[in-house]
């Protein structure tokens, strides 16, 4: 990118950590940042970077591969299901009744609907994560690894299978794989 005959350059500051886990996902609620590791739980920066504290309290394993922020609820997606925190990271409650599929890849939030990607398909809550239906008539593939949110769109990434649409919450789903 050139600006009046000059290189412009990303200005990039490396935060101090965290250390300890290979970073997998990142969420904001308020001045708080949080990061999901694959090895070391959820951790919290209150400081833009400069320090970082474990978060993990009720959490069952550290592999944490989704968080997302709705609320006042911060929820993680982790090998064992989904998680909820009420308290910035404090302490966390398993929110998992009715996922078949536990290894929860990703998570969006549409509005008050909570949707989680597995290894089995996509799910849906409608009430915090308390319970779970499954959403995905049409999924070819139902290893789900990142979910995105435009609007009223909801894609679905796949693991080999490619992205799909729903535009009625999950209800269906159609390939929107044309030029990939």
């Amino acid at each position: 990118l050139m600006t009046s005959g000059s290189p412009a350059f990303a200005q990039w500051v490396q935060t101090n950590g965290p250390y300890g886990g290979d970073i997998r996902c990142m969420a904001v609620s308020g001045t708080n940042l949080f990061a999901g590791t694959e090895n070391a739980g959820v951790l919290l920066s209150t400081n833009n970077g400069t320090s970082w504290t474990a978060v993990n309290s009720g959490l069952t394993r550290m592999y944490v591969y989704s968080l997302v922020v709705s609320g006042t609820n911060l929820f993680a997606g982790t090998y064992d299901g989904v998680f909820l925190s009420t308290n910035n990271g404090t302490s966390w409650i398993e929110v998992s009744s009715g996922l078949t599929g536990k290894h929860v890849w990703s998570l969006a939030v549409m509005g008050s609907k909570l949707f989680a990607g597995t290894d089995s398909g996509v799910y849906l809550s409608t009430d915090n994560g308390s319970s779970w239906s499954g959403v995905d008539s049409g999924l070819t593939s139902r290893d789900v690894r990142s979910l995105a949110v435009s609007g009223s769109n909801l894609f679905a990434g796949t693991f080999f299978g490619g992205v799909f649409l729903s535009t009625n919450n999950g209800t269906s789903w159609t390939a929107v794989n044309s030029g990939l």
